[in-house]
């Protein structure tokens, strides 16, 4: 074996020793800050195992195994929660999907490990680059010192030296960053075992609970959270187990047809989102358009929801969304635009199947009811706004098939005008529609009010069962138009109901 190849491997040897040891210690020492189960929340990665949370004062720590060895802890901290039963409510609803909290958690981690390996790859490096830069005369200068001592080199020596490895050591550690202490004991039960006059779901039979004597009030918080998740996981699995049955009333796409889903007026309700994808992938959909209102305030604790309807239509080849009355602020906008959903500002887009699309957020949403360039617009100027945009895109022979509001009535004067071929909207909670309307030019265009598809009263929709029927509607297109719609369905009993398929006649008056 040639000397460049001995080298090169004594390199590798060398770096290895270093970075290997520096990615341990940085990796669990790391932390991230996120939200989790509506809390703000701090995430350390563990090499134990274990996925641990913290809960707080009042609930027992929890924890279960990872089945590999990385974990991570979890340690909740504020929430926006007004009451316990609230919160008690959050916890069943998310942990009977807990799919989009894990991915969030998951990928925090995987950041945090690949942050760790490129700092500890870069720690690796130095010790290499100091023998490098010595040089080889000067280690040998070096190295007769160490054989002839001199004890002013070595004092100087030793202080580089010390200097050195503290730097290494600030930066694998990182002492600045704040350390999360928890009093807590180190004895873990089976949750049976710790609750044993508490049914425990079969489901969470592998969780453990932190040791220790448990007060009466803890027992009927944790008693209460166990059925809502048993009763949650209970009722929308059964519905999902429905849907095969109600295949052959679902229209089937043609040849040349595309189906989208529409969803509006999710207000926080993740139990409907697999429902929603599972009778939508019967009905072949390939596109979801969301018409707003997937969160009760739009604040940052509602990330679950988002995460849920994201990770609900993963793999669709188009997800568009509007945001509604009450996405209050950015937040929303944003965070469905990072991962990867097409927001619509009033801008025509053709996404697919030569389909042109545009839509705009409710006025109502953030308060300041901007439109490009202008700031503090009413309703009624956003609607007719949007009404001279989609009518001069008509005039130019750029007809838009679908103009997604919120509010159906933010495409009044578009349809008045024969510009647009459909309005699709939500807000109202029930169905409205499709209602036929010929245009002041004689073209005809159509309004369809989607129910609420989280099953929502008011704004609320969050919990173990739905509080009033949820609905969720295809949309049927060919040739750049929409020819069809079926709304679907799902009652408070949980039973699934789907109306006959409509089709849409866009033929003109003349």
């Amino acid at each position: 074996m040639s000397h460049r190849v001995l080298r090169a491997l004594g390199y590798v040897l060398a770096w290895l020793v270093v970075a290997v040891p520096a990615w341990v210690i940085g990796f669990t020492h790391s932390s991230s800050d996120v939200v989790v189960a509506s809390h703000d929340a701090v995430v350390h990665p563990t090499l134990d195992g274990w996925v641990r949370v913290d809960m707080g004062p009042y609930v027992p720590d929890l924890r279960t195994r990872t089945g590999g060895r990385i974990g991570v802890v979890v340690v909740l901290e504020k929430t926006t929660a007004n009451s316990t039963g609230e919160l008690v409510q959050r916890y069943a609803a998310m942990a009977a999907r807990p799919g989009a909290e894990e991915r969030r958690v998951t990928s925090e981690v995987i950041g945090l490990a690949r942050d760790s390996a490129l700092r500890a790859a870069g720690i690796g490096l130095v010790p290499i680059g100091v023998w490098l830069l010595v040089g080889r005369r000067r280690r040998r200068e070096l190295w007769r010192r160490v054989r002839t001592p001199d004890w002013r080199a070595e004092v100087r020596t030793a202080a580089i030296a010390a200097a050195l490895l503290g730097a290494v050591a600030l930066l694998v550690t990182q002492p600045w960053r704040p350390e999360h202490e928890r009093a807590s004991s180190d004895v873990w039960l089976p949750v049976q075992d710790a609750l044993p006059d508490v049914p425990v779901p079969q489901d969470l039979q592998d969780w453990q609970v932190q040791g220790g004597l448990l007060t009466s009030d803890t027992r009927r918080l944790i008693a209460s959270a166990f059925d809502s998740y048993d009763r949650s996981k209970v009722f929308f699995t059964g519905i999902k187990d429905k849907v095969p049955s109600i295949k052959g009333l679902l229209h089937q796409p043609g040849e040349g047809e595309t189906v989208a889903v529409e969803v509006s007026d999710r207000h926080d309700n993740i139990g409907m989102d697999p429902v929603v994808r599972k009778v939508a992938d019967e009905a072949r959909a390939t596109v979801v358009l969301d018409a707003g209102d997937d969160t009760s305030t739009g604040e940052t604790w509602e990330e679950f929801s988002l995460d849920s309807l994201d990770k609900s239509f993963d793999g669709y080849d188009h997800r568009i969304f509007i945001e509604g009355n009450h996405d209050n602020g950015s937040f929303v906008k944003r965070h469905l635009s990072s991962l990867g959903w097409t927001h619509l500002t009033g801008k025509a887009i053709t996404p697919f199947a030569d389909v042109r699309i545009t839509g705009v957020d409710d006025p109502r949403s953030s308060g300041l009811g901007s439109w490009r360039d202008a700031t503090g617009l009413s309703f009624d100027e956003v609607e007719q706004r949007i009404g001279d945009d989609v009518c001069e895109l008509d005039k130019q022979g750029e007809r838009i098939a679908t103009l997604i509001v919120h509010d159906a009535n933010l495409g009044r004067t578009a349809l008045a005008r024969g510009c647009t071929d459909l309005v699709l909207a939500g807000h109202l909670h029930r169905q409205v529609g499709p209602t036929r309307v010929v245009g002041e030019n004689g073209k005809v265009g159509y309004s369809y009010t989607n129910g609420t598809t989280g099953g929502a009263a008011y704004a609320i929709a969050l919990g173990s069962k739905l509080r009033r029927d949820a609905e969720f509607t295809f949309v049927t297109y060919k040739d750049g138009r929409p020819v069809g719609i079926q709304p679907v369905t799902v009652t408070v009993a949980g039973e699934l109901s789907v109306a006959p398929y409509i089709r849409l006649d866009l033929s003109t008056t003349d």
